[in-house]
């Protein structure tokens, strides 16, 4: 994977999330390379190619992956198993921010390894605050596995 540094990757199909969460991390100097992946699909072919194998081998890893569950083509819940799964993911901390208030999304999710379950606030000022929260944890103060 050429990555070019990147720092967050941020896997979300609703294009106003995506713009929200951005802007919620810039405004707090979090990351400045972010990606973004609009599908599962297109995740599971950033992080393991075509073949969707383990085969891939990651030059850069990112400090944390957003994950949206409700994704067009591959769920999230699939690219979360796949990403806890490989031994090349496997550590990079997942952050489940989603809509989705459903028990067994969040007991799957765990179940797979979920680091964090997030359900996105409705509000615009608390939606900008979850993220900023989230991002200002997982980018400066915890210590990731190296």
């Amino acid at each position: 994977m050429n990555s070019n540094n990147i720092e967050i990757i941020l896997i979300e199909d609703n294009p106003n999330d995506a713009e929200l969460a951005i802007d919620a991390l810039r405004s707090k100097n979090l990351a400045n390379k972010i990606k973004i992946l609009k599908d599962g699909e297109e995740a599971m072919n950033f992080f393991f190619g075509n073949s969707k194998s383990d085969d891939s081998r990651m030059s850069n890893i990112p400090k944390l992956i957003l994950l949206d569950l409700k994704l067009p083509k591959i769920s999230g819940l699939e690219v979360l198993k796949k990403l806890k799964s490989s031994k090349f993911t496997k550590n990079i901390p997942v952050v489940v921010l989603t809509s989705s208030r459903e028990h067994t999304d969040l007991i799957t999710s765990y179940d797979y390894g979920v680091n964090s379950y997030i359900v996105k606030p409705v509000d615009f000022d608390q939606f900008m605050n979850a993220v900023s929260e989230v991002g200002l944890y997982w980018m400066l103060l915890n210590e990731p596995l190296k």
